[in-house]
């Protein structure tokens, strides 16, 4: 056998383009449902555990997918929004710790995430290189974030304006760079997290002013008493919260209407889960989701196409299969008169079959291990760079 191996791996070194074709086309389809079956269970392990983490989510009336989406996954947008007035309205009985969210924003592409330090001990985020944010205009980006931005703790990282043209429009504040977390894994990753606070700035609630005293321009200055100065409304807001102006950013209106996206809520045990269910599903306004159950339903339609996609690929096997033994049977006629030389030397039938099984075994081989190593290196890209994230 060892023999007709070595023959068989001859003659296909000999052919090596020919061979070389056979092993990609090969490969190929049996990477696909490979590729697909890994990636779409890796694709399940990570939603179903960030939705197991998270026993409720609370937002406006609508799509349950949407909240779910934005709140747990940072994907797409909520247009509803809820305000500070109902995170107190959750939390007043103490039925479960409210973290508020403000997902809005983008700064440079990634998502910005405005909530509380609470986040941090919710989700067991970790600082891997600077500090949290502890003050106004601070912010910690996730590991495949600061990756991908180029960032590190005392950099910049400037907020993503909207509406380039309408001039109604908050102005992007540049913020500074704090901190890296420690590569989690999950969505987190691909973040740039804020104090809530900063996100309101961003959305123009709050912002802070020149100093009067600094105003050189006479048209900046309405009019003066004693008392007090009028400035203009055109006087622009400032981009950066740096320490010297900290002090003079403030926030209009009361703060309970101040917007929030989201709430995570973190019952205190199984009763005051059900409670809490149960009061948001007799409001008008408000509805608490079950992310697990959104997630499973979610699941539900990905594995439906997988379904559809695993029977096309058992066809693209099947055609590679017989395409495979087409050019094995072209190939017996083309090599008709080698084969009979092997027989006049005193070759059996059983080796010349060894020979042509140990060519196939050759072929498949090289094939799976192509395949694998194209497997290894896409669930490689897709973990170290949060493709599925």
């Amino acid at each position: 056998m060892r023999d007709a191996l070595w023959l068989a791996f001859r003659y296909a070194l000999h052919y090596r383009l020919r061979s070389a074709i056979l092993v990609i086309c090969v490969s190929i389809a049996m990477f696909l449902p490979a590729a697909v079956h890994v990636l779409v269970g890796y694709y399940n392990r990570i939603m179903i555990d960030r939705a197991d983490q998270t026993p409720l989510v609370i937002g406006a009336k609508g799509s349950a997918y949407d909240l779910v989406l934005n709140t747990l996954y940072f994907k797409g947008r909520i247009e509803q929004r809820l305000t500070m007035a109902s995170a107190d309205e959750a939390a007043k009985d103490g039925l479960a710790t409210i973290i508020p969210m403000h997902i809005a924003y983008t700064a440079e592409g990634v998502p910005l995430v405005g909530t509380t330090l609470d986040y941090f001990s919710f989700r067991n985020l970790k600082v891997a290189r600077g500090t949290s944010p502890q003050l106004l205009g601070d912010v910690v980006l996730g590991a495949a974030a600061a990756r991908r931005l180029r960032l590190a703790p005392g950099d910049r990282l400037k907020s993503d304006q909207e509406r380039v043209y309408d001039i109604t429009s908050s102005y992007p504040l540049l913020m500074r760079v704090v901190g890296v977390l420690e590569e989690t894994g999950t969505a987190d990753d691909m973040v740039a997290l804020t104090d809530i606070k900063t996100t309101w700035i961003i959305a123009g609630i709050g912002h802070g002013h020149t100093a009067a005293q600094k105003v050189t321009d006479p048209s900046l200055l309405l009019g003066a008493t004693d008392t007090s100065v009028v400035m203009s409304p055109s006087l622009v807001d400032h981009a950066e919260v740096t320490p010297e102006l900290l002090d003079s950013f403030h926030f209009h209106g009361p703060p309970d209407e101040y917007p929030v996206t989201s709430l995570v809520a973190l019952p205190r045990n199984a009763k005051s889960h059900t409670i809490l269910k149960a009061r948001y599903r007799e409001s008008a306004d408000a509805q608490a989701v079950a992310p697990r159950t959104i997630v499973n339903s979610m699941m539900d339609i990905v594995f439906r196409v997988k379904q559809f996609l695993d029977a096309i690929f058992v066809m693209v096997l099947i055609s590679t299969g017989l395409f495979l033994l087409l050019v094995v049977l072209l190939s017996l006629r083309i090599r008709k008169r080698e084969f009979q030389t092997l027989s006049k030397i005193g070759s059996s039938r059983s080796t010349v079959l060894a020979i042509q099984t140990s060519e196939i075994v050759l072929l498949v081989g090289a094939s799976a291990i192509l395949a694998g190593a194209m497997l290894g290196m896409l669930v490689w890209c897709v973990v170290r760079f949060s493709l599925l994230l």
